[in-house]
């Protein structure tokens, strides 16, 4: 596929956003899925790219999170495993399943993603007791990493939050440790996504480049301010790129809601 001057800068701008997104709360993918898929990427092409760049700002977070030794990497190094294996699962999966299903689904994933960032519990910025054990979260993280596999949108705000609200991490830790888990998922769907032919290497590098430097500024802002003011913003946007793709009328799920009048 081919794409103008415009598109691309404009893709590129939504990726940088979305970096510093992921990085301070989670839920990046929310922007750069729709926005890839507005420019004509079909549903699976859009969540391969989407891997691709968003593998690499995750990682400049990482490095970011890491360099202020806010990881701990002992202790997460099964969770990480978990993600790996479950995120490969999911795209497996992502790659069997009707594009058309996946057209239709995606605005619905992404209203579900906006009622659970509306009525979400704000986290705490304090450590408490961990209301589960070790093997809860593997369990837990596996879980979300097929998710994230399949879909992706709003994994970094569902394992930030399980880290806060079940494992008692505080909220910068939490945003710490959940970039790692989500890098380790994000490769492994990338890997066989690009097995399976689908990632558009150019446009992905491309926005890969923006969102290295959107997740620096998002892991540093992470330390000074935390994720609280990053809700109202994500909030808006997600309702905004939902209402574009429904606007589609070839959407599967437009056509539906229509037709019933």
């Amino acid at each position: 596929m081919e794409f103008g001057i415009e598109v691309i800068a404009l893709l590129m701008a939504v990726a940088f956003v979305a970096g510093v997104i992921d990085a301070l709360a989670g839920g990046g993918g929310l922007l750069t899925i729709p926005a890839l898929m507005a420019a004509g990427i079909p549903p699976v092409a859009a969540i391969a790219t989407n891997k691709l760049q968003s593998s690499f700002g995750t990682a400049s977070a990482v490095y970011a999170f890491a360099r202020k030794g806010r990881i701990d990497f002992r202790r997460f190094r099964k969770p990480a495993l978990a993600a790996f294996a479950g995120s490969a699962l999911g795209a497996l999966t992502l790659q069997h399943v009707s594009p058309a299903f996946l057209s239709g689904l995606i605005p619905v994933l992404l209203i579900a993603m906006v009622v659970y960032f509306a009525l979400a519990p704000k986290a705490s910025e304090d450590d408490r007791h961990s209301r589960l054990g070790p093997a809860a979260l593997v369990g837990l993280v596996a879980a979300i990493g097929f998710y994230d596999g399949f879909f992706g949108p709003g994994t970094g705000a569902f394992l930030t939050t399980a880290l806060v609200a079940l494992f008692g991490m505080g909220l910068v830790s939490a945003t710490a440790h959940t970039k790692f888990l989500n890098l380790s998922s994000n490769v492994a769907a990338l890997l066989a996504l690009i097995v399976g032919g689908q990632v558009l290497w150019t446009l992905g590098l491309l926005m890969a480049l923006s969102s290295v430097l959107g997740g620096q500024l998002g892991a540093h802002l992470a330390l000074r301010v935390g994720a609280r003011v990053i809700r109202p913003l994500l909030l808006v946007m997600s309702l905004l790129l939902t209402a574009k793709l429904l606007s589609d009328p070839a959407n599967p799920l437009t056509r539906s809601v229509l037709g019933l009048f």
